[in-house]
């Protein structure tokens, strides 16, 4: 793994480099809150007896709260500091992330160019594989963003 500098220019970025975030437990009221925002209030989600019963037997965190809660793990690591825009995601859900659980996220460089007709910006496509604490995978994509390539214009 990688050592990471304050601010990350896509300069910075080489692929095959990796990174790995820190844990982040998800807990009730990331779910409830996120139930509230999106208004996804499935019984997946919110209904504890009725998941009990369930297959999992227990509720569920959203698959896009699990999924916004990784790209905040990539920020808090600095890896977004220099970042414009994203410009697009491709995700899958490979497995449940349950209350309680505790994720952590491998973000790897897939690629880094720059742009040929705005040679101040970038784009750099990152891989994400997000983890619980038994190491099984949950979710898997990438996202790509456009950076500026040696820093902001002055």
């Amino acid at each position: 793994m990688a050592d990471l500098p304050k601010i990350f220019y896509g300069k910075d970025f080489e692929p095959g480099k990796k990174f790995m975030s820190m844990g982040r437990t998800i807990g009730e009221s990331d779910v409830m809150a996120f139930a509230g925002l999106s208004g996804d209030n499935t019984s997946l989600h919110t209904n504890a007896q009725a998941m009990a019963q369930s297959q999992f037997g227990g509720r569920l965190a959203h698959g896009m709260l699990v999924a916004s809660i990784a790209t905040g793990l990539q920020h808090r690591m600095g890896l977004t500091e220099g970042a414009i825009a994203a410009l697009s995601t491709e995700w899958k859900f490979t497995g449940p992330v349950m209350f309680g659980d505790t994720i952590r996220c491998e973000i790897g460089i897939l690629e880094a160019k720059r742009s040929n007709s705005k040679p101040d910006r970038g784009m750099i496509r990152f891989s994400f594989r997000v983890l619980n604490q038994k190491d099984v995978l949950c979710q898997e994509g990438s996202l790509t963003a456009m950076y500026w390539w040696e820093g902001p214009p002055k």
